[in-house]
């Protein structure tokens, strides 16, 4: 199945990109997501400390994604 990423803060930075497709085999995860992100996109490094929503809800791993999902990979944030 096809899923729409949105990326946010340094993630847009290391991919180059504001948003991507990901294919997945059908009843994937959240945690199958992450170590497909992971895999294609090796400069992401540890993408566990990344946020995951779906359809502007936070995500849990064990979270089924469905083919009209839309999911965002949000970094952490730090200020001062």
């Amino acid at each position: 199945m096809k899923i729409k990423v949105l990326l946010f803060g340094i993630v847009t930075d290391l991919i180059g990109e504001n948003e991507i497709v990901i294919y997945l085999p059908p009843n994937s995860t959240v945690e199958n997501l992450r170590l497909s992100l992971a895999l294609e996109y090796a400069k992401l490094g540890n993408i566990h400390e990344f946020a995951v929503a779906v359809n502007e809800e936070y995500a849990e791993n064990n979270r089924v994604l469905k083919a009209t999902d839309v999911v965002a990979i949000i970094p952490p944030v730090s200020g001062g």
